[in-house]
């Protein structure tokens, strides 16, 4: 998702700036961004100047300080409340100016959480962007009880005119609107198949063909992530704590062993070296 962010923001011609955990993922960083350049080049989505001028646009940290200057932040670490939490902490403290805007790609936890780690907790805003960013057109922007109307709408100004996404409201529950919708559905489908009523491919083959989903659930589940799935499951029931939001056994038992999805070459289905490669780019 990060690199996605920074491709988009780059193409749109603004200036940069992307943190990673530590200095040596920075070369994977520019190596995940290339890659989605060359690869937006080869379909013939942008020229060889524009891929140059973005990649000029962009460049890399390992330290958050280095954010003193930014305007607009949008944090999209791990779905783990304590990175979260870290990042937004740190964050208050380094960015200077105080009308900057301190975004989240958050797909469940309530921006409130992060807000009330902040001195500015009104300038505190969900932007949930939709993987992959640079294809999907949406975004949902979520204030909490503290943000000020001002920053969401600053916030749509930004998505919308520069970024040429369009964006839906929502306000700050876990799981937004997409997710609220989207995650009981996955999970419905693995307990389908937990109980043996039809396999993963038949089940998959039956919401691609009867209701015209361009992919079926278990397919979408290993492209968003296992351990993703897994990790909004558990944000929503625990805001909700309606049986229908609790993980499966077998969605646990695959995240535990490293079963993640097209990111880690083996989830519900097997994929080539080269499906790995692109998911994690």
């Amino acid at each position: 998702m990060g690199a996605g962010l920074a491709e988009v923001c780059a193409r749109a011609g603004l200036d940069v700036l992307v943190a990673v955990s530590r200095p040596a993922r920075i070369a994977d960083g520019r190596r995940k961004l290339v890659g989605s350049l060359d690869h937006a080049l080869r379909k013939g989505k942008i020229t060889e100047a524009d891929c140059d001028a973005a990649l000029s646009r962009v460049s890399f940290t390992a330290d958050l300080t280095d954010f003193a200057d930014r305007q607009f932040v949008i944090e999209a670490g791990p779905e783990r409340e304590s990175v979260k939490l870290d990042v937004f902490t740190t964050l208050d403290k380094v960015v200077e100016d105080p009308d900057a805007i301190l975004g989240s790609n958050t797909s469940s936890f309530p921006i409130i959480q992060l807000g009330r780690v902040t001195n500015r907790p009104g300038k505190v805003v969900g932007t949930h962007f939709f993987n992959p960013v640079t294809v999907l057109p949406l975004v949902e922007l979520v204030g909490s009880v503290l943000t000020e109307e001002e920053t969401v709408a600053t916030a749509e100004t930004f998505v919308t005119d520069v970024l040429g996404k369009q964006v839906v409201r929502t306000k700050d529950r876990s799981g937004f609107v997409v997710n609220a919708l989207l995650i009981p559905y996955l999970l419905s489908a693995i307990r389908v198949y937990e109980s043996g009523v039809a396999t993963m491919t038949d089940i998959d083959k039956a919401m691609k063909l009867g209701c015209a989903h361009p992919m079926g659930p278990f397919e979408l589940s290993d492209l968003i992530g296992l351990d993703i799935v897994q990790a909004i499951s558990e944000s929503l029931y625990g805001e909700y704590r309606e049986p229908h939001y609790s993980p499966p056994p077998l969605l646990a038992r695959m995240v535990s062993a490293g079963l993640l999805g097209k990111k880690s070459g083996r989830g519900f289905y097997d994929y080539p070296p080269a499906a790995v490669h692109k998911a994690a780019a």
